[in-house]
């Protein structure tokens, strides 16, 4: 996986987090993923297709995934149901979407988001694919962002974190 790729996730969350919830997030980490488990309660997955193939999957801590939902549709939230579901959804598919556009010529397709709820779900990648995950803090909790391609990361993450390419 061209480890250039993650930026442009890490950017488009930045970015959706900013307009669409008006709150900043901060990079707090980077790490392979290697564990099918979820790293928050709340996942929305998209398959990718087209030059590569793979998902991403944004992981939000349930707090986040109230906050966020409430601040999109003006209203407050005291537990995870469909209104909250579709604005994780909505949430990722924004995420995703930045990213693609960033990544135009890689001629990708973004399939439908899937919500998954609880902490006992698992995520599994294409074929041998190690995911890269970014961690984020938010003023209402955390977030994380696993990204995987079909083609093999090559390297450790102090060679990643070296290459000009990639924010750490």
């Amino acid at each position: 996986m061209n480890v250039a790729f993650i930026n442009h996730f890490i950017e488009s969350a930045t970015n959706v987090f900013d307009t669409m919830l008006g709150v900043q997030i901060t990079r707090k980490s980077l790490s392979l993923k290697d564990s099918p488990a979820p790293t928050h309660e709340v996942s929305a997955i998209i398959g990718l297709s087209g030059k590569v193939v793979g998902s991403v999957v944004v992981s939000f801590s349930s707090n986040v995934a109230l906050k966020g939902a409430g601040e999109m549709l003006l209203m407050e939230f005291d537990d995870v149901n469909a209104e909250v579901v579709d604005a994780v959804g909505e949430l990722t598919n924004m995420i995703a979407g930045g990213a693609k556009a960033a990544m135009d010529h890689m001629e990708l397709s973004l399939g439908l988001p899937n919500v998954v709820c609880g902490r006992d779900h698992r995520i599994f990648f294409p074929g041998n694919v190690k995911p890269i995950s970014v961690g984020f803090d938010t003023p209402w909790g955390e977030v994380a962002i696993d990204v995987g391609f079909n083609d093999v990361l090559e390297g450790n993450l102090e060679d990643i974190a070296a290459q000009e390419a990639v924010t750490v």
